[in-house]
């Protein structure tokens, strides 16, 4: 849980800087780029777990 505030922390830190100095965010600016990055993560995590398993499967 830590490690989740202290990156929240930072990404609003760089957001303040960017409208700071009027960039473009350097995010995803709809839900659907945010769902996308989900998406990827959730998929890693899937194939950490699935991943050992394929040898058995395709045998």
């Amino acid at each position: 849980m830590k490690e989740v505030i202290i990156a929240l922390l930072t990404g609003f830190i760089v957001g303040l800087i960017f409208a700071g100095f009027k960039l473009p965010i350097p995010a995803p600016p709809a839900f659907a780029g945010v769902a996308g990055i989900i998406g990827i993560y959730l998929g890693f995590k899937v194939m950490g777990w699935v991943g050992p398993m394929l040898p058995e499967i395709f045998k």
